[in-house]
């Protein structure tokens, strides 16, 4: 089992602490992996197996719980009423209806500090936040980064990066992978099954959609355009052209869907000049590349929106806010704010030519304030840093 070091870093700090920890991201990005570690590093620290109660609501053994009256009975019976600090786990806590109603009793009771995952961002949905504001603290969990990649395939970095680096841009950072064969008909047949898995079940199930075929065509589009600027009323248009009846409002909707179930994540825009966030014409990047493969199979000739998806989910899993930059008529592929701190970033393939080198650098030359401004490229050989802005190498970044 590979240690997501990141995600323990970051959850460490409040173990053990009345907050319930809600560990939340696509499914069959390491959610349920990762929380077995946490359960063996208590297992270090002495913790009785009778103090940790794990329900995993994929698994047929808990089906019987169908609702938060039959989680609390459960979670009551089985924890211990002395001999020390209680531990319960639930995966997957969405599955329960319900679920938030015991949790906030179980929590208010002190009978345990509690963990939950899910594959839903609704899980912290308006209710749930009500009910237990301040008394929890969530924990995003991505797919693997390059440098986890690197881990999971047993390489050292600077061991074949590059070649590294075109594996993992193909078939992405879902951990399932790791257990198969690298071959294209393995892993893409592999992916297809978890995307399958994830549109059948975290959204036409759970939403009751009813157009199966318009969904697809809609996640179709956006995984097609990641990277671009899009609406939804230009989707719609879109859909039109094909003959497919399709209202604004419904595109609004299954975005909203492929959102939830983290298939896909929204970068808004944000006018530098004038401070703000604009409300329409945002940015569009997949939850990992490799479901966009699965999709639309693997397009090379794709590479300058695979490789600032691949930054802008490294941003992400780093913590950043990101937005995308406005300035006048040039655009910043993205703004990435952290603890009040924000830096500048262009992605681009190969700064190959002078022009090219001039599209990229001169929207961050434009921005008039000292933060970081950097470029990010597949360049091995550099020139000098221009007007302040740091030109780095993209896999070097990724690694860092």
């Amino acid at each position: 089992m590979h240690e997501r070091k990141l995600y323990l870093d970051k959850i460490s700090p409040f173990v053990g602490k009345p907050l319930i920890k809600v560990v939340s991201g696509l499914r069959r990005c390491g959610k349920s992996t990762f929380i077995k570690m946490v359960m063996e590093r208590l297992a270090e620290k002495k913790v009785p197996p009778r103090n940790i109660v794990h329900i995993n609501m994929e698994l047929m053994e808990f089906e019987f719980i169908t609702d938060h009256r039959e989680l609390y009975r459960y979670v009551k019976g089985r924890l211990p009423a002395a001999g020390g600090p209680k531990y319960l786990f639930i995966d997957e806590v969405q599955e329960i209806p319900g679920w938030e109603k015991a949790v906030g009793s179980l929590l208010a009771e002190k009978l345990a500090d509690i963990y939950l995952t899910g594959s839903n961002s609704r899980l912290l949905s308006s209710e749930f936040a009500t009910l237990l504001t301040g008394r929890y603290v969530e924990i995003p969990m991505f797919t693997l980064g390059f440098k986890e990649f690197l881990q999971f395939r047993g390489r050292q970095a600077g061991e074949a990066d590059e070649q590294e680096f075109e594996l993992y841009l193909k078939y992405g950072g879902l951990p399932g992978i790791h257990d198969l064969t690298f071959a294209d008909e393995v892993i893409f047949q592999y992916i297809d099954a978890i995307y399958s898995t994830i549109m059948l079940k975290d959204i036409v199930a759970r939403y009751r959609v009813r157009d199966v075929f318009l969904l697809e065509k809609i996640s179709a589009f956006v995984f097609d355009n990641c990277g671009s600027i899009t609406s939804a009323k230009k989707i719609a248009d879109y859909l039109k052209s094909q003959r497919l009846k399709c209202g604004v409002e419904t595109v609004q909707n299954y975005i909203g869907y492929l959102r939830d179930a983290h298939l896909i994540h929204k970068a808004r825009r944000y006018d530098l000049k004038g401070k703000r966030y604009l409300e329409f014409h945002e940015k569009y990047y997949p939850g990992d590349i490799g479901i966009r493969h699965g999709v639309l199979g693997y397009r090379q000739q794709d590479i300058a929106g695979l490789l600032e998806s691949v930054v802008h989910l490294e941003l992400l899993r780093r913590g950043y806010t990101v937005a995308v930059g406005k300035l006048d008529d040039l655009e910043v592929d993205f703004v990435a704010e952290k603890n009040g701190r924000v830096s500048y970033i262009q992605v681009a393939y190969l700064l190959a030519t002078g022009e090219t080198e001039e599209r990229e650098f001169r929207p961050l030359a434009k921005i008039p304030d000292n933060y970081p401004k950097m470029v990010l490229s597949l360049d091995k050989v550099w020139g000098e840093e221009r007007d302040g802005i740091i030109r780095k190498n993209l896999i070097d970044f990724l690694l860092e």
